[in-house]
């Protein structure tokens, strides 16, 4: 039996677990607060905040486990660089988990790597901010370097809005670093989140690209397949086997692009299951929970089928504890309908507390009707 110490353990962290559980594996999920929706799930539980040194140091050395599986950015990742050296492994790898820890580090690899992204610049201040939106012009995007489900983001049409969205990012910062990206606003058609599968053996694997709709810097459906043509799903597949094979290491990563007319454009990239893959929960044999399980464990995966499906989240409205659910029966009642309540034991504006999930041809509108039905109290 592997043993897992999962650092972080939200939605994303609970059906990973479960996928992890089902192949015999031991998980320690940790987080900062008790009661967080991995836990629920899991063997064992620790609570710390993993920006903390010697609190994670501990709790590797506690566990021992064969795998260390980041679940969020905000962790002390030099540990992680520095127990990977020592003979720990980390999913998919150190590396990975400290480029993808702030948005300008793994910006600056994509660059490196001659991978198309948006121009940007970065900010350690509004005055800096304000400086850099007018020289690369707007309208702009600007987000906080860490920050989580695109929390802190925001679009400035012009300078007079700089000071506020500046104020947005810092509070919806993660971590200890008061810097934001700053970046060119593109006109796309659409964005694809691209799960791909890197395998200690074997080939590279990419599931059907997935789309999605964002407010607010995070996301609110999603759905797969995405059309598209397929010289932007190559142009999409190359750049996310070109990065994930630089950060090394095997598990799923999360690569989202922006698709325009003309081109396929890098933007952000996760190094473990992301949000909008929620959907492959119906919409694939495995969905990327049981993928990011097999990669780590060395499993085969001989085969990744999809069918039609799509996601909607559920959000609360306001500040709360221990809350309940309504509609979730008339929500079910829908042939094709499934509903995940993730468990979190309290409730602020617009967090995430659940997800609407529907296959088939009309998959889209039956998840967000059914969303729609919910209501958190």
């Amino acid at each position: 039996m592997k043993k897992i110490l999962l650092l972080g353990s939200g939605e994303l962290g609970k059906e990973f677990v479960i996928s992890a559980k089902r192949l015999g594996c031991h998980v320690v999920a940790c987080d900062s607060y008790v009661g967080a929706p991995a836990m629920q799930v899991a063997d064992e539980h620790m609570v710390f905040n993993m920006l903390d040194e010697a609190a994670l140091r501990h709790a590797i050395a506690t566990h021992q486990p064969d795998f260390v599986v980041p679940e969020i950015e905000a962790i002390r990742t030099e540990v992680l660089l520095e127990v990977e050296q020592q003979g720990q492994t980390v999913i998919p790898s150190a590396r990975a988990a400290n480029l993808t820890m702030n948005r300008d580090r793994i910006r600056q690899v994509a660059t490196e790597l001659g991978v198309r992204t948006a121009r940007y610049a970065y900010a350690e201040s509004a005055a800096e901010l304000l400086a850099q939106a007018e020289l690369i012009g707007f309208p702009l995007v600007i987000k906080p370097v860490m920050s989580s489900s695109g929390k802190g983001q925001s679009v400035a049409a012009s300078a007079a809005e700089i000071q506020a969205s500046w104020d947005f990012a810092c509070a919806g910062m993660r971590g200890d670093r008061k810097k934001v990206i700053v970046e060119e606003f593109i006109h796309f058609e659409y964005e694809i989140t691209l799960l791909t599968v890197r395998q200690h053996q074997g080939p590279t694997l990419f599931c059907p690209p997935i789309g999605h709709v964002q407010e607010r810097g995070d996301y609110q459906y999603s759905w797969q397949p995405q059309a598209m043509s397929a010289t932007h799903l190559q142009a999409a597949q190359t750049m996310a086997d070109k990065v994930t094979a630089n950060l090394g290491g095997a598990g799923l990563f999360g690569v989202e692009f922006f698709v325009t007319r003309d081109e396929v454009i890098f933007s952000e990239l996760s190094p473990r299951p992301h949000d909008t893959g929620m959907v492959t929960l119906v919409s694939q044999n495995l969905s990327e929970f049981d993928l990011h399980a097999r990669a780590i464990l060395g499993l085969p995966i001989p085969l990744i089928e999809a069918c039609e499906g799509a996601s909607a989240v559920v959000l609360a409205t306001r500040e709360g504890v221990n809350p309940q659910y309504e509609g979730v029966a008339q929500a079910l009642s829908v042939a094709g309908v499934d509903v995940r309540i993730f468990g979190k034991p309290s409730t602020r504006p617009y967090r995430r507390m659940a997800v609407a999930l529907a296959r088939g041809a009309h998959a889209l509108e039956a998840a967000r009707a059914a969303a729609a039905k919910i209501r958190v109290i």
